[in-house]
């Protein structure tokens, strides 16, 4: 049983290209029956369980899956985690600041404090929280769920072989 050495997919012996991604193969990526694939083309583990650990720490784990795994599923999953989470962590720095001075200073108008400020704060990290199990399900699944806007930005990242 052979593997490409570009993106991690099973191939028949003596196969020239990889029918998944179509990169050449050379005559060095076969490997033993159950042995794992070449170093440096997959993480070792099941697609499955790549994608849902490349959401675990947020776009810190993605940002590690997308280096290490070249398999189109779990970089998707990975790129969408850089993308969701990293949004998301920067939109948090921008209102904890925004809202943050305003507990000291009265913000923007007075709507600063523990009042608007905080609340929307929480409802982001809701938010975050939300989207973080149900990707990490859905990564689970085997489902390729897109997130409106983030997905889009997810695959030009991964790169159109997803």
């Amino acid at each position: 049983m052979a593997f490409c050495g570009k993106c991690g997919a099973q191939m028949a012996d003596g196969t020239a290209f990889c029918p998944k991604c179509g990169a050449a193969q050379s005559a060095t990526q076969t490997a033993a029956p159950g042995a794992p694939p070449a170093a440096g083309t997959q993480s070792g583990l099941s697609e499955n369980a790549a994608a849902v650990l490349s959401y675990l720490v947020g776009w810190i784990t993605g940002l590690i899956f997308f280096l290490i795994d070249k398999r189109p599923y779990v970089r998707y999953h990975a790129a969408q985690s850089i993308v969701v989470f990293g949004g998301l962590h920067i939109i948090l720095i921008v209102l904890g600041m925004a809202f943050g001075m305003g507990f000291f200073f009265h913000g923007f108008g007075g709507l600063g404090g523990f009042g608007f400020g905080f609340l929307v704060y929480e409802l982001v990290n809701l938010l975050a929280l939300i989207l973080w199990i149900f990707c990490m399900v859905k990564a689970g699944q085997g489902s390729r769920f897109r997130i409106p806007i983030a997905a889009d930005l997810a695959e030009s990242l991964a790169g159109k072989s997803i």
